[in-house]
């Protein structure tokens, strides 16, 4: 039986508001700490004015200690060493936006 490593969270086409999109954040996080198999997850703000991505990133800094890591799409790249560690974490994933330079998503890495 194979482990879900990461998962995708598309919040900026989902046409909700932007209250409504966090709580579909907060609730697919806790969910994944739940089920206990899920690493990272990849949250997709999208690019627009930019406000979903400010609030989600403002979320996950108020969120001292729940993560091992929040990495900014603009980072996340293999010269980046939180990138690597989490990436390693997870048996190296494959991911299309790996050295992207892509601001429009954030990943949090969870226990």
């Amino acid at each position: 039986m194979s482990k879900k490593k990461i998962i995708v969270l598309d919040i900026g086409h989902s046409n909700h508001s932007l209250d409504q999109a966090l709580i579909n954040l907060e609730t697919a996080v806790s969910q994944a700490a739940h089920q206990g198999n899920i690493k990272v997850l990849k949250v997709v703000t999208g690019h627009g004015s930019g406000l979903l991505r400010k609030k989600v990133r403002h979320w996950c800094n108020e969120q001292t200690g729940r993560f091992k890591g929040v990495i900014y799409g603009e980072n996340y790249s293999i010269f980046d060493r939180e990138t690597n560690r989490m990436r390693e974490d997870c048996d190296n994933f494959d991911d299309n936006d790996l050295g992207k330079n892509n601001n429009a998503i954030t990943y949090i890495w969870l226990w």
